[in-house]
């Protein structure tokens, strides 16, 4: 079906038969974070782009060029707010199609009233959640390496994933997979050339002393390529350390000075922190997930048996675990939790000088002096 503008606010609609496609939808969004600001930006993408600014702007502004305009309801006209409005016309576009920007101001009111307009126009309507880079994806603008690094950059928290997101954008992978392709061709090459070609003597000895070469050199490759992966997952998603030991053994308030805030209930009763306790930290750069658990001890108390078990799951989910033994009363870690990725920290070291810790100490804090902090 095809609409047609009469007036201002007032549409008509021809029907050509033809069934609706979500893919030649026009659709729109707010492109900033919502609430209060001084600019907001909304996008509208699709083939009705052009016939929405002529609506509420009065005409197209020339391509890649920033114009003030006052933005009209398409309604009854009033001006809802005055803005710089840009046009990207397709296939030179983010998404290769018809785009416009509307940099608005961003009260809470404008971006509103501008939004209910929009909706207003009949074939507008208000894009699915990560619709635009569909259309960028379908359209050949992004591959899925390109998505993947754009949601990495918008995620991003920390100046590590920040900066793996910005030097890899997905080009370094592309690159690899590229020269995989190119060998995996040769390879192709070699098995075809063995099959049209099996009665010419040294076609077996070429295919052996070539592709299984390739084949090995890949095979290295691609293993090398998933280790690197799995370091650049824990820029993305988080170093995960947990804080263990038995009650009192300082968990919470090495979790509040690292956090620079109280996040956990300090006491000297025992049995305080029942529950794992999370706090997202921005160590240098990097991107921490620091977890308070329950202490480790025997007891009848089903609760505090609840809180141990979450205590040895979070120890299992964790890439460093801190085993927390005051100085001047060490405890030793449960045998269960000896391993490459445990450290024996040695806490309340104001009290006494470090003797008898389990195992060779690591470190040795205080959070009253900052001591190892």
């Amino acid at each position: 079906m095809i609409w047609k503008r009469t007036n201002v606010g007032s549409f008509e609609r021809e029907n050509t038969g033809q069934m609706a496609d979500i893919h030649s939808d026009t659709i729109f969004a707010l492109s900033t974070a919502r609430g209060r600001a001084a600019i907001a930006i909304i996008r509208v993408c699709g083939q009705r782009t052009r016939f929405v600014l002529e609506t509420i702007t009065g005409s197209v502004p020339e391509e890649r060029n920033a114009s003030l305009r006052k933005i009209r309801h398409p309604a009854n006209g009033p001006v809802l707010d005055e803005a710089l409005v840009l046009f990207f016309a397709g296939p030179r576009s983010e998404t290769g199609e018809d785009m416009a920007e509307l940099q608005v101001h961003g009260g809470r009111a404008v971006v509103a009233s501008i939004l209910q307009a929009l909706s207003a126009f009949p074939g507008l309507r208000a894009a699915d959640p990560g619709e635009f880079a569909h259309r960028a994806l379908r359209n050949g603008k992004l591959d899925l390496l390109g998505i993947e690094a754009l949601a990495d950059i918008i995620d991003a928290d920390t100046e590590a994933q920040r900066r793996q997101a910005v030097e890899g954008g997905g080009s370094l992978l592309r690159g690899k997979a590229n020269a995989w392709r190119e060998i995996l061709l040769d390879i192709q090459a070699d098995l075809e050339a063995q099959i049209d070609f099996a009665d010419e003597g040294d076609i077996q000895d070429n295919f052996d002393s070539h592709s299984e070469r390739l084949l090995d050199g890949l095979l290295r490759e691609i293993d090398a390529a998933l280790a690197s992966a799995k370091r650049g997952e824990r820029i993305r998603e988080g170093f995960r350390i947990a804080l263990l030991g038995a009650p009192n053994a300082g968990k919470s308030s090495l979790m509040n000075a690292l956090a620079g805030r109280d996040v956990a209930i300090v006491s000297d009763v025992p049995g305080t922190t029942r529950d794992r306790l999370e706090v997202a930290l921005d160590l240098n750069g990097l991107p921490v997930m620091l977890t308070d658990t329950a202490g480790l001890q025997a007891s009848v108390d089903r609760v505090e048996q609840e809180g141990m078990l979450r205590s040895r799951l979070s120890a299992s989910e964790a890439d460093l675990i801190l085993w927390l033994s005051p100085v001047d009363n060490p405890r030793e870690a449960p045998q269960d939790l000896l391993g490459d990725k445990l450290r024996v920290v040695g806490t309340k070291a104001d009290l006494a000088a470090p003797q008898g810790l389990p195992g060779a100490a690591w470190l040795s804090v205080s959070v009253r002096t900052g001591e190892g902090i």
